[in-house]
């Protein structure tokens, strides 16, 4: 990384820090009067949309998005590629309002994390996986039910350029039994805002929106296939844009992280 790439990047952090914290503040006092889509929209939506932007004019990454007529009219599950910090803000703008699998640490955080807490996010104790997969199909399901998109990375965490990870069937069967498709999202985010270090490069993620996917049926069987082909869809949409080597992991249902 050049010297001017490296104060792009120190220039870019001191402002998305710098606008978290005054932009949670104002909605902590602002936001618990307002209806949740209106809330979700001043906390979240806004600030993410100004994370994107300010990535986009500080450190040169942009985007393009294709599929975007494959976004159904009613929320559904999301089963995204997993690969940085950057699809969480990109994805939390474009889908409203939207709820998303966090650690449950982040809501003690001052302000940030009291702000999180008014969006009804799908806070997991990561320590009690049985408990967090559990959490997640309950939590998950009311979501959907009031109106709310669900957001899984299915991999469980971000997993590095060229690789891919086990899905984990949470999101599949959160889908199945709320009898609801799921849409497949792949990128390349990583590429450009690597999971390691604070290193940002300039360039154009390519974000990949699939058609929706039905189960075949109801039970284990149909979350099983159901999951299969949209990992199959994602690691075939990867391969096409970023190129990858399947990563081998021990066969486990993990908990979808967030961030």
């Amino acid at each position: 990384m050049t010297a001017l790439q490296a104060i792009r990047t120190f220039l870019f952090y001191l402002l998305l820090s710098s606008s978290s914290l005054i932009w949670c503040t104002l909605c902590f006092f602002i936001a618990p009067f307002l209806p949740f889509r209106a809330r979700y929209r001043l906390i979240n939506q806004a600030w993410c949309h100004c994370a994107v932007w300010l990535s986009k004019v500080i450190v040169g990454i942009r985007y393009e998005v294709s599929g975007l007529e494959n976004i159904p009219p009613q929320p559904c599950v999301i089963l995204a590629k997993h690969q940085s910090t950057w699809e969480t803000f990109y994805l939390s703008a474009l889908f409203e309002p939207l709820s998303q699998v966090v650690k449950r640490e982040l809501l003690y955080v001052p302000f940030f994390g009291w702000a999180m807490a008014m969006l009804k996010p799908i806070a997991i104790d990561r320590s009690n996986p049985k408990a967090a997969l559990k959490q997640v199909a309950q939590r998950g399901h009311e979501c959907l039910q009031q109106g709310a998109w669900v957001l899984i990375f299915p991999e469980g965490t971000r997993v590095p350029v060229g690789q891919m990870g086990k899905f984990s069937r949470s999101g599949a069967a959160l889908a199945v039994n709320a009898s609801l498709p799921v849409l497949p999202i792949a990128h390349n985010a990583g590429r450009f805002w690597p999971k390691q270090g604070w290193g940002k490069t300039p360039g154009t993620v390519q974000v990949v929106i699939g058609p929706l996917m039905h189960a075949s049926g109801t039970g284990p069987r149909a979350i099983a296939e159901l999951n299969d082909r949209a990992q199959q869809w994602v690691a075939e949409q990867q391969q096409r844009i970023d190129g990858y080597q399947p990563l081998s992991t021990p066969e486990r249902e993990e908990v979808a992280d967030s961030v």
